[in-house]
């Protein structure tokens, strides 16, 4: 399991969610999102900024996350 992050984001199995801490700085989420799909749930990483779910479905963010991905993206890889 990826338990050395800081928990910036947790995977809710019960609501099939990751619940994401407010304030969380935008790459740390992207590196916990990123190591929950891959690491505990078994999805393929990808070599873009996509996410993939273990089913192989790509992973929509919320829109309100979406604008501080594509910024955090824009200033180079995570």
């Amino acid at each position: 399991m990826a338990d050395d992050l800081p928990k910036v984001a947790i995977w809710d199995p019960d609501e099939m969610s990751i619940l994401v801490a407010r304030g969380a700085a935008t790459g740390e989420l992207l590196r916990e999102v990123e190591a929950i799909l891959t690491v505990d749930l078994g999805a393929p990483a990808t070599s873009d900024d996509r996410f993939v779910c273990f089913c192989g479905a790509l992973v929509e963010l919320p829109g309100e996350v979406t604008p501080l991905v594509a910024a955090d993206v824009s200033r180079g890889p995570v």
